[in-house]
């Protein structure tokens, strides 16, 4: 994972914690155990950090919600 990746991985998982009111080590575990941090997040960096930051946490939660890792 290039610094980039990582940097902008670490920004998400903030950007969700605040707004779900959730620790980051919480949304980094849900991501993590999902699959969606390295399979949505990681691998679609390249198209995710073109967008503002509030889309972004609404694309990331949003998918969160679809794949029940939110209940």
């Amino acid at each position: 994972m290039t610094f980039d990746k990582l940097d902008f991985a670490l920004f998400c998982i903030g950007s969700i914690a605040e707004r779900l009111k959730l620790n980051q080590t919480e949304v980094y575990d849900k991501l993590q155990q999902s699959g969606i941090l390295q399979n949505f997040i990681v691998k679609g960096y390249d198209v995710l950090h073109t967008f503002d930051s509030e889309h972004i946490t609404d694309e990331i939660v949003d998918y969160m919600n679809e794949k029940g890792v939110l209940k």
